[in-house]
């Protein structure tokens, strides 16, 4: 029979949240509910793993769930057995699981955020090691997840190997934010400048309305002001055809991640920040769209040099806290704070 595929569009709700054990119980249940698997065949982690083209991980959270709903009966050594009228004692045939695989957002995707914020909450006290084994136990994902995970913050410029080999992320300090915002000054007004001859106007356009979008709201969501920086940052400069210029610029995107925690105790910043920010956002590209380059470029170095005191509040945000407890693949580090 052919494979059917479950998009992350097509899961429950259209949530693109939902785990792939929640996705894999929810299947699994419905095959259940309308007799494609019928009381007193059997299940096992490997074969519902292979056909939904999951880890056995998910499938045997997916099990486990449905036997805590009294839809499956765990027999050892046997697998699981679904409940209702049978007589086989955990005997019955294995059943017939059609090939769905379920595609969904990469694993570690779906951790980063969380990794990300603890990261940030507490580099801003000092620097932390991260425990691979560990950063994989708690979220019970393989050692493969963990390191696609360290391989994306290694690339955005917020974790290191130390001279050990362990991963390190190093405090960051208002001299280092100081240092990332210079740089982007410098750079980035230039990587405009010669991407606006390569960008169609619809681009801007759409970026124009994202940032209108975010201004109508009473208060600009985390995830919108996230949007908004991203479009101009590194969808719009993205088209500047002087690759070496957007690699160094790779190097500054860490200072984004606080964006998508707006309103997080530690990492917020005051709304009216965020407004202003979004207003000069707008005035560059609506510079752009009449043509303004130089002005568009000029709007960008202005918005730059304010922007690098919003980041430096959250310093003052922080400042009376005391340090939060670490989560268990966390750790204070030794190594000192980047000048």
């Amino acid at each position: 029979m052919k494979s059917a595929i479950l998009t992350d569009e097509c899961s429950e709700g259209g949530d693109r949240t939902v785990s792939l054990q929640e996705r894999a119980y929810l299947l699994l249940k419905s095959m259940i509910a309308d007799g494609r698997i019928v009381a007193g065949e059997r299940l096992q982690e490997a074969q519902v793993a292979k056909a939904f083209g999951i880890s056995r991980s998910p499938a045997r959270h997916a099990l486990r769930s449905l036997c805590a709903d009294r839809i499956l009966d765990e027999h050892d050594g046997k697998g699981f057995v679904v409940a209702g009228k049978d007589e086989t004692g955990g005997d019955g045939p294995l059943a017939t699981l059609d090939p769905v695989k379920i595609q969904a957002t990469p694993q570690w995707e779906r951790i980063y955020k969380e990794v990300e914020q603890e990261l940030f909450i507490r580099i801003l006290f000092g620097a932390v090691r991260i425990n691979e084994k560990q950063l994989a136990l708690h979220f019970d994902v393989s050692r493969t997840v963990t390191r696609d995970l360290l391989a994306r913050m290694h690339g955005m410029g917020l974790i290191e190997k130390d001279d050990a080999g362990h991963w390190l992320a190093r405090r960051i300090t208002p001299e280092h934010i100081r240092d990332l915002y210079e740089m982007r000054r410098l750079l980035e007004p230039q990587a405009l400048l010669k991407a606006l001859p390569c960008i169609a106007a619809a681009e801007l356009r759409s970026a124009r309305a994202n940032i209108r979008q975010a201004l109508d709201r009473s208060s600009p969501s985390s995830s919108a002001f996230d949007q908004v920086e991203r479009d101009l940052h590194v969808g719009i400069l993205g088209f500047c055809p002087n690759k070496e210029i957007l690699r160094a610029l790779e190097r500054t995107h860490m200072v984004f991640g606080p964006t998508r925690y707006l309103f997080h105790p530690f990492l917020g910043v005051p709304v009216e920040m965020i407004e202003g920010a979004l207003r000069e956002h707008l005035d560059i590209v609506e510079r752009a769209l009449r043509g303004d380059a130089g002005g568009a470029a000029q709007a960008l170095h202005d918005h730059l040099k304010v922007a690098d005191d919003r980041w430096l509040k959250r310093f003052e945000i922080i400042a009376s806290t005391t340090q939060l407890q670490f989560p268990p693949y966390l750790a204070p580090g030794d190594a000192p704070g980047r000048s």
